[in-house]
């Protein structure tokens, strides 16, 4: 109980803030009251932002995440539902869970009189609420950030709303201090031990999240202010620690008790999700190891060539009935686009007929997503934990390998070529993924190191780099690999266009469906409705408006000059 009392604090400041209704909690007594911590632990104030910062996602997973945005990038095929007021928690959470405990935590440091023996653990609270703050102005463009959270120290409780170029530029900087602080060789630092529960306090790894953050930011830069994009790249590869190369660095994290489509595994809650005939196409035409990881095999097994011969049934012509694969099969992306393919969504293929004495058999013929490797506890299971790798190795590889390839590197020692990093992207999405469903005693793709597996793929002639389509090709193992981090997977597509309509490497399928291209901050009540309104109008959103036809037309700063999706250069 004391716990809960401290984020009911927290949680007013930030309603008060943000213009929100008020909290009637008295406040008198909170700072009269013994019985109510109003100084808890930094330790645990740390414990319970990073858990946040993963935990929320509960329903964002199920409501954002399979509904909306997998859906638009073309990762999976479901149910075309509307948009709804459950989408964006993002935002909120960074107000009511993160923000307050970071602050928090400063303002007790700085209150110490050897508060130098800290610099380290400041320097992580920054890390952290860029690491979030990204995500949150993704979808939202401008928000309250500098002047934000300073209700309780400073009694600013209506924030000026920040642009995303101010925040970009402030949250670089605020990385750069960082890793400074850092990778500073002083005195006895202090530290918050496994009360971290991202990296133990080990301060190398968290420069190496710092720099991966700074690649993030680099990227969505690149379209508005391409120069900054290359000073961000030069000035990361010549840092002595680097960002995350290694899967051993990954931002990652598991808890026993946090399960994202809930402990009976509701991954089917609303409705069912499937690859697409895209994804799977793809990567059955690479023979990629990940496809049995992403999803699972429909019912072609077994007897089933005897059961159509036998009533001299072919099967659907989307389906090619020599393939070695054939138990993987995608459904379109936009079920307008291919009404007969996509009956089959949900309806089995029926062979027999009950009418005149026979037996019936139903197969399903599209690959439905792997429930175990997003749920562990799926349909009853009762082992398997769930593991969220918010930032990969893979990632900043791909990066290195796309800004090497586009001649970001100036004249800078890259330590290897775009084929360098881009293999090692390959091989560190693979191990991860492959360990993602080890972990939820999912379907794998090897045992073992899985080295013969990942050589044999990198030397596909449809996957190695050849001289021709380098650039499309680090793209789609980009997109490959975003397929369990929805925002990012988003965020790329956006921002690139890929996968392309026109090409004949990886297409885009038709989508008749808009597209939003960010979210909506509903009015903030009267409090700070002034700089909300003058936040809106800078950024020519339409205020309160939940329309596609605005949210499809209306980009945040960094996506103005964006392709739209599927038309990339």
């Amino acid at each position: 109980m004391k716990k809960r009392n401290i984020y009911i604090v927290f949680a007013c400041l930030i309603l008060a803030l943000s213009g929100a209704s008020s909290c009637s909690k008295n406040f008198g007594d909170i700072n009269t009251n013994p019985s109510i911590v109003t100084k808890p632990d930094v330790g645990f104030l740390l414990t319970y932002a990073e858990d946040q910062i993963v935990r929320y996602q509960y329903t964002e997973w199920i409501w954002e995440s399979m509904e909306q945005l997998l859906r638009f990038t073309q990762h999976v095929t479901t149910d075309p539902y509307e948009l709804t007021g459950n989408v964006n928690l993002r935002y909120n959470t960074y107000y009511l869970q993160i923000l307050p405990n970071l602050f928090e935590i400063r303002h007790q440091i700085a209150a110490r009189p050897d508060s130098a023996n800290y610099r380290k653990m400041v320097a992580v609270t920054y890390v952290l609420q860029v690491l979030h703050g990204i995500k949150v102005t993704d979808m939202n463009g401008s928000i309250p950030y500098t002047q934000a959270a300073k209700g309780r120290t400073e009694a600013i409780f209506n924030p000026e709303y920040n642009t995303q170029q101010q925040l970009f530029n402030t949250w670089l900087t605020e990385l750069d201090n960082a890793i400074t602080a850092l990778s500073a060789s002083t005195g006895e630092q202090a530290s918050y031990g496994n009360s971290d529960i991202y990296y133990q306090s080990n301060w190398n790894k968290w420069v190496m999240l710092a720099n991966s953050l700074k690649l993030r930011i680099g990227a969505r830069l690149e379209l508005q202010d391409n120069a900054k994009t290359k000073q961000i790249f030069q000035q990361v590869m010549q840092n002595t620690i680097g960002p995350i190369v290694s899967v051993a660095d990954q931002l990652t994290y598991v808890n026993e008790d946090y399960f994202p489509f809930g402990m009976g595994g509701e991954i089917t809650y609303r409705s069912q999700r499937f690859a697409t005939t895209s994804i799977v196409n793809f990567m059955k035409k690479v023979a990629d190891p990940r496809l049995p990881i992403y999803f699972e095999e429909n019912g072609l097994k077994g007897s089933y060539k005897d059961t159509l011969a036998k009533y001299r049934v072919s099967l659907p012509s989307f389906i090619n009935s020599t393939d070695p694969k054939i138990t993987f099969q995608g459904g379109p992306a936009d079920f307008t686009t291919n009404p007969a393919h996509a009956a089959y969504l949900k309806n089995p293929f029926t062979v027999g007929n009950s009418n005149s004495g026979n037996s019936v058999s139903n197969y399903f013929l599209i690959s439905p997503v792997n429930r175990k490797f997003f749920s562990p506890r799926y349909s009853g299971n009762t082992s398997g934990l769930y593991k969220e790798v918010s930032v990969s190795a893979a990632e900043s590889l791909f990066t290195i390998a796309e800004f090497i390839q586009k001649g970001y590197a100036g004249g800078i020692n890259t330590r290897g070529t775009a084929s360098d990093w881009y293999n090692k992207g390959v091989a560190a999405s693979i191990i991860t993924m492959n360990d993602i469903a080890k972990v939820a005693g999912s379907t794998t793709a090897f045992t073992g190191n899985g080295e013969a597996e990942i050589n044999t793929y990198l030397n596909d002639a449809n996957v190695k780099l050849n001289g021709t389509n380098d650039l499309e090709r680090i793209y789609i193992q980009e997109h490959l690999n975003f397929y369990r981090n929805p925002n990012e997977a988003f965020v790329f597509c956006r921002r690139t266009g890929y996968p392309k309509k026109t090409s004949t490497y990886y297409p885009r399928e038709p989508m008749n469906e808009t597209i939003p291209r960010r979210f909506w901050t509903l009015d903030p009540g009267e409090t700070n409705r002034q700089n909300w309104q003058a936040a809106m109008q800078e950024q020519r959103f339409t205020p309160n408006a939940q329309d596609l036809p605005a949210l499809s037309t209306q980009s945040v700063w960094y996506d103005k000059t964006a392709p739209r999706f599927g038309e990339g250069n």
